[in-house]
């Protein structure tokens, strides 16, 4: 006999048994040792020195985008110097190890309850870590409070700050504290990174598009992680180059070497179909603007050999920048991105958007004919002076 009452909450509690074994990724994959950091390595590097030579900071703080590892790394010091050399790796010291977030405790009484905590030393191990996130969100007043026990802490008590923020901490503050700058992660590591993780996912993905993944990331790794589980779910774990640009709303690089092309060839009506395509497509003008402007930078610092390292683009697009910097002169160039720098800046005030950027591909399709008639009479003038 059918019974579809069951068979509805037999598979209910497979869906809910998926839902509750599936962790994201950028939790998944945290880094729990400085090895596994990501694109921070002039920082775990000092760390690691400091713990090995003892001579460790009493108070830290740890600055930069969100989501580059300063929270991450900030437990991983604090697992790491509580830890001695014959002891369990799996002993993290939890007790020892205070975690709160300014965000929502920033007054007065939560730092007299921290100072508090302070006074009592540790039970097991030689320190007590405190790490206070977001510290940009403490009160003044709350600062002040905390700001004698961060210049005069007990032996045992460890201080590390992280924020996003370094311009609102007061520099009484910062004068107390060893200060590390986290920086954006760069794209090629974030891509490497990406690569390994679907690897121990069993996940196809394109080269191109995991560049695309990293370069939407905009220098932050949990951003990336998000975007790559986002991808996952979309394609079905084979990540595709088009998949990826239909997902993330990005615009192709192709649809720029085109236009460029039209531009230079001072072909009007290829260059304006080209952008009704882009605007077909449900792309944004100012978008396109700036990822022309962006594919002209490109193609600018491939035209010598010194500056290709600057070119931020998958192995697979960086032959086709540097045939096209090879018919695009500098001055061109030059003149384009003032051109489109300029309307940028006017774009948000412009009435007809559309027609503002048309105006824009216009002048572009311009240039040469008006650098080659300054050239001729340069060579006017000279024939001139030699009569």
């Amino acid at each position: 006999m059918f019974y579809p009452h069951i068979n509805y909450y037999f598979c209910r509690l497979i869906f809910n048994s998926i839902l509750e074994n599936f962790v994201v990724s950028a939790r998944k994959y945290r880094p729990s040792v400085f090895d596994e950091v990501v694109g921070q390595k002039h920082i775990t590097d000092t760390l690691v020195n400091e713990i090995n030579s003892n001579q460790l900071a009493q108070s830290f703080l740890f600055t930069g985008p969100r989501g580059v590892g300063k929270t991450t790394c900030a437990r991983i010091l604090a697992k790491l110097i509580n830890q001695k050399e014959d002891d369990n790796p799996n002993n993290d010291y939890s007790f020892n190890i205070f975690e709160l977030d300014a965000a929502s405790n920033n007054s007065v009484d939560d730092m007299r309850s921290l100072i508090e905590q302070v006074r009592i030393p540790p039970q097991v191990g030689k320190y007590k870590v405190y790490i206070i996130d977001e510290v940009h969100m403490l009160s003044a007043a709350a600062f002040n409070t905390f700001l004698k026990t961060l210049e005069e802490p007990p032996k045992y008590a460890i201080f590390i700050l992280a924020t996003t923020e370094r311009h609102k901490i007061i520099p009484t503050i910062l004068s107390r504290c060893q200060v590390f700058n986290f920086k954006r992660i760069q794209t090629a590591d974030m891509k490497e990174h990406l690569k390994k993780i679907a690897i121990k996912e069993n996940v196809e993905a394109d080269e191109d598009a995991l560049h695309l993944i990293a370069e939407k990331a905009d220098g932050g790794l949990r951003d990336c992680l998000s975007l790559f589980d986002q991808m996952v779910s979309f394609c079905n774990g084979h990540i595709t180059y088009q998949k990826a640009l239909e997902n993330l709303n990005i615009l192709d690089k192709d649809i720029y070497f085109k236009i460029t092309e039209a531009i230079i060839g001072q072909n009007i009506s290829k260059t304006l179909l080209i952008f009704d395509e882009v605007i077909t497509l449900g792309f944004d003008g100012q978008l396109f603007l700036s990822g022309l402007s962006e594919h002209f930078r490109n193609l600018m610092v491939c035209r010598n050999s010194e500056t290709h390292k600057l070119l931020n683009v998958s192995e697979n697009y960086k032959d086709k920048y540097k045939n096209q910097s090879a018919i695009c002169d500098l001055s061109f160039l030059l003149n384009a991105l003032n051109i489109n720098n300029q309307f940028d800046i006017e774009y948000k005030t412009s009435k007809n958007q559309r027609l503002h950027i048309e105006l824009a591909l216009l002048k572009l399709c311009h240039i040469k004919s008006i650098i080659d008639t300054s050239v001729s009479l340069d060579e006017l003038k000279k024939k001139v002076m030699n009569i």
